[in-house]
């Protein structure tokens, strides 16, 4: 297996991973595969007569050859020999394929052995570390359980500590998981009752996980797993020195698994200073070669989750399409979309493995005629359809991996023919937009969702161009006296306009006045240039500066020794402001620490930082100004190295 941080396209044939940030996303089911047709049984044969030669012996079947290695690809959750409760959660929340990292990792993971995996957002590695954690979890009843955690999950986010704890929580239920997200800017006395009360599981950002632990509310003793999932982002984020610091509190029979989306050489220094004799597992993925790409407008359309039904309604009239894919996660997603855009007057057919081969044959046989002009179905279920009259294709979901994506949009774009890719985006999936832009080297443009007055112009359009086909048919005499007759009393505009708003009505292309306008959500730009590389650092090599501190160009400027020439906005334009924090070198504050407890305790991330100017006595950081106040409440609410210190805007 080569180093890459994108699954393989093996991805496409699965569902969505079992990455569950909301219950929204987890409360269908999932697709299985669909089954092939079951061929005619043969025809029994006759009773011998007496005259008829005797049989021949039947040849011996073979025997299976034992060196066949089986196809991965009919894997299941239930080859994975997991628990039986965990079986229960998975059948309960549909799920029946994994993913390949999840195929991969879970047997060695179950088996106790130390794991260093690669895979990239967004491929299904929660349950890969999650079920195996429950599943040794599951050997101990619930009332003779320790107080003190047995798993420690560390992440860069809180955003991804909650999506992970849900996750975790879905899964275990049956099994009467206790765990708990821990992340700064919740409140300590709140972590510190559930803590008290005993858990089985932790989900933790590393600096509030050591705070816990310098503390003594958070005990390792009991501690069986340690998971870092995200490594290489928990490192770029400044907590290299807080993840030495808690491994080294943890047991040392302890199992380690770590996860990262690149393997740069601190991620193998880490590796091997912790991990023991590690099974490594770096997905393959397979590339596009050049001049193979679908010829594909690529459009992206960023929306809420609640806004997604309308947004592609609205979507789907501006572009008219002749024949449409709609690929959803799950088949209860495909069931009730369908119904939706059905009630919208779209003319949509679900298919997913649910369906029998019959109704599969006649939902693609209208499909082909043009009788329905939207396929709404799951990867499985589209496996190895080619649609001549396909124009679009519509991700409902952003694809778990490129491939998936790449897959999809080439059913269209075929034989010099123009296709459409449009994906809906949630605002947390935006970098998912970016890591498949890099991974084809294809542009992906986000766009603005249609406004009421963009659809009436599209609908007017539709209505121009019908009546201009009528005009080149140049069939209209028996229309000839109604105008006649008209003109006699009315102008021939007042009578043209008439007729045209007649026909606009009749094709549907009434005023949308039931219609609210859909909320469009804004995305912070991707910062680039010089100091944007690694989040908190400066420079082409990621160094620290001496005087400037982190993200400067680090030369003194005039607004005093180290401080980067009184600057105000950073590289890229945005207005900065420079915070004040009550710790300096003398209380061994390092870059690190700031950046680690900034992007811990607040939204932002390392890039989103300025520069770092450290004192003995004190520290200047430069956030962007929008959200400094947010910032400076998240920092007073937590803490720096365990200690609380004072925090506000600077005076000038």
């Amino acid at each position: 297996m080569t180093d890459s941080p994108v699954p393989p396209p093996a991805a496409a044939a699965h569902e969505e991973p079992l990455e569950t940030p909301t219950p929204a996303a987890t409360d269908s089911t999932p697709e299985p595969a669909a089954a092939a047709p079951i061929p005619d049984a043969e025809p029994a044969a006759a009773a011998p007569t007496p005259d008829a030669a005797p049989a021949a012996a039947p040849e011996p079947t073979p025997d299976p050859d034992p060196d066949a290695v089986p196809d991965p690809e009919g894997t299941t959750f239930a080859d994975l020999e997991l628990r039986p409760e965990l079986m229960q959660a998975l059948t309960a929340l549909g799920y029946e394929e994994p993913t390949p990292i999840q195929r991969e990792a879970i047997p060695p993971v179950i088996a106790g052995r130390d794991l260093l995996g690669q895979a990239a957002t967004g491929t299904g590695k929660t349950a890969a570390f999650a079920l195996p954690i429950l599943h040794r979890m599951g050997a101990v009843a619930r009332d003779a359980r320790g107080k003190h955690p047995a798993a420690l999950v560390l992440v860069p986010t809180r955003e991804l500590a909650i999506q992970v704890s849900e996750a975790i929580h879905k899964y275990g239920m049956p099994l009467g998981a206790r765990v708990l997200p821990i992340y700064g800017g919740q409140p300590m006395q709140r972590q510190l009752k559930v803590l008290n009360a005993g858990v089985d599981v932790i989900v933790a950002t590393p600096g509030r996980a050591l705070d816990h632990i310098n503390r003594g509310s958070l005990r390792l003793e009991n501690l069986d797993m340690v998971v870092l999932d995200e490594a290489d982002e928990m490192l770029d984020m400044g907590f290299a020195e807080d993840l030495e610091s808690i491994l080294d509190a943890t047991p040392d029979g302890r199992q380690t698994v770590l996860f990262s989306a690149t393997m740069p050489g601190r991620i193998g220094k880490l590796a091997r200073k912790h991990l023991k004799d590690p099974i490594t597992i770096q997905i393959e993925r397979e590339r596009t070669a050049s001049g193979e790409e679908p010829q594909v407008r690529q459009n992206a359309f960023i929306v809420s989750r609640f806004h997604k039904p309308a947004a592609l309604g609205r979507i789907l009239d501006v572009e008219a399409p002749t024949a449409a894919i709609v690929f959803c996660r799950t088949r209860d997603q495909v069931d009730q979309l369908t119904d939706t855009l059905n009630g919208r007057g779209h003319r949509a057919e679900a298919l997913h493995g649910g369906m029998t081969q019959e109704q599969r044959d006649k939902v693609m046989g209208r499909l082909r005629s043009g009788t329905a002009e939207l396929l709404v179905a799951t990867d499985v279920a589209a496996r190895g359809l080619d649609i001549d009259t396909l124009t679009h294709v519509v991700n409902y979901d952003v694809p778990a991996a490129a491939e998936a994506y790449v897959h999809r949009i080439g059913r269209v774009g075929r034989a010099g023919r123009e296709g459409v890719a449009i994906t809906l985006a949630e605002p947390r999936e935006h970098r998912m937009l970016k890591t498949i832009e890099r991974v084809t080297k294809q542009k992906i443009s986000v766009e603005k969702i249609p406004t009421i007055a963009d659809l009436h112009a599209r609908r007017l359009e539709a209505t121009r161009a019908a009546l201009h086909e009528l005009l080149v048919e140049d069939d209209l005499d028996g229309a000839r006296v109604v105008v006649e007759t008209l003109t006699d009393e009315f102008d021939l505009m007042q009578v043209a306009l008439a007729a045209v708003k007649l026909a606009h009505d009749g094709l549907g292309g009434g005023e949308p006045e039931d219609e609210d306008e859909i909320p469009q959500p804004t995305i912070r730009p991707e910062h680039s240039g010089p100091g944007a590389g690694p989040p908190g650092r400066g420079g082409p090599k990621g160094k620290w500066d001496k005087k400037g501190g982190a993200g400067g160009t680090g030369s003194p400027g005039p607004g005093g020794p180290g401080r980067p020439g009184g600057k105000k906005h950073a590289t890229d334009g945005r207005p900065m402001t420079r915070i004040f924090i009550g710790a300096g070198r003398m209380g061994h504050i390092r870059p690190a620490d700031l950046v680690g407890a900034i992007t811990g305790e607040s939204h932002i991330t390392g890039r989103d930082i300025g520069a770092i100017q450290i004192s003995d006595k004190f520290s200047l950081v430069e956030v962007p100004t929008p959200d400094a106040d947010q910032v400076i409440a998240a920092l007073k609410a937590g803490t720096i190295k365990g200690k609380k210190t004072t925090v506000r805007r600077e005076k000038f």
